[in-house]
C-alpha cells in the first residue's frame, strides 16, 4: 500500500503546496496513492500527543510512505528519530519528496543522519535568529493562486521572464517568490532532475559538523 502524510506548518508549506508536489512526485514515479492523511493537530504537540498519527503509523507494515520533507513528520528532533526508527523497523519505505531521497532499512545510515541534521540546522538557525519570522517561514502572497501554473512552467524549463510575461506580473516580484519558496529546487528534486545517488550525496554533503568555541583568553 502507498500512503501519503501531510502536516501543514505555518513556518514552511501548507496543505495545498504539499499535496501538489506529493501528487506530482507520485505521478512522475508511476505510483498510485491508496490512502492519505492530513494531520491538522497543533504544530507544538509531541508525537505522543498526536494519537491519530501514532495509530496511523503503527498500522503500517511493509508499506510505502510519501512525505514532503523531514519537518512534516515533526519539528522535534527526538520525535523524528523515533518515527524514522519505528517506520523502518516495520519495513516501511519512505519517500521524502523535496530532498528527492528514498530510505528503507537498507539505506546508508549517513543519508538518514543527514536528513535529521538538516532539520537540526533549521531549528538551530531559527533559535539563533531569535526574533522575527523564522527561516523558511512563508507569508501569504498574491502569487499563491498561480502556484500550480508556476510549477508546471518551471517543469517545462521556462524562464522567470517568460513565466512573468504569461502571468502578466512583475518579473522581479515573481523571481523573489520563486526563490523564497525554493520552487526551482523543489521542481528539480521532485520531477527527476539528477539521480537518487546525487540526492543522497547532497543530503550527506550538507551535514554540518560542530565547531569548538574558542576563548580569547588562553588558559
Amino acid at each position: 500500500m502507498i500512503v501519503s502524510y501531510i502536516r501543514p506548518d505555518k513556518d514552511f508549506d501548507g496543505v495545498y503546496e504539499q499535496l501538489k508536489l506529493i501528487n506530482g512526485y507520485a505521478d512522475q514515479k508511476g505510483m498510485v496513492i491508496d490512502e492519505e492523511l492530513v494531520d491538522q493537530t497543533s504544530q507544538n504537540k509531541r508525537i505522543s500527543e498526536r494519537g491519530e498519527v501514532v495509530r496511523f503509523f503503527r498500522s503500517l507494515h511493509d508499506d510505502t510512505l510519501i512525505v514532503y520533507d523531514t519537518w512534516a513528520l515533526s519539528s522535534h528532533i527526538e520525535d523524528v528519530v523515533q518515527m524514522f526508527s519505528c517506520l523502518l523497523k516495520n519495513g516501511m519505505t519512505i519517500h521524502l519528496v523535496k530532498p528527492g531521497v528514498v530510505i528503507d532499512r537498507k539505506s546508508d545510515t549517513m543519508v538518514v543522519l543527514g536528513l535529521i541534521d538538516q532539520l537540526r540546522q533549521i531549528l538551530q538557525d531559527d533559535e539563533k535568529k531569535g526574533i522575527g519570522r523564522p527561516k523558511g517561514s512563508k507569508s501569504s502572497s498574491k502569487f499563491d493562486v498561480y502556484l500550480e501554473e508556476i510549477i508546471d512552467l518551471l517543469k517545462q524549463r521556462k524562464s522567470v521572464s517568460e513565466i512573468a510575461r504569461r502571468l502578466g506580473v512583475s518579473r522581479s516580484s515573481l523571481k523573489d517568490y520563486i526563490e523564497s519558496r525554493e520552487l526551482k529546487e523543489v521542481v528539480n528534486g521532485v520531477f527527476g532532475v539528477g539521480s537518487d545517488e546525487d540526492a543522497e550525496e547532497t543530503v550527506i554533503g550538507k551535514i554540518r559538523c560542530p565547531i569548538a568555541e574558542t576563548s580569547s583568553k588562553e588558559d
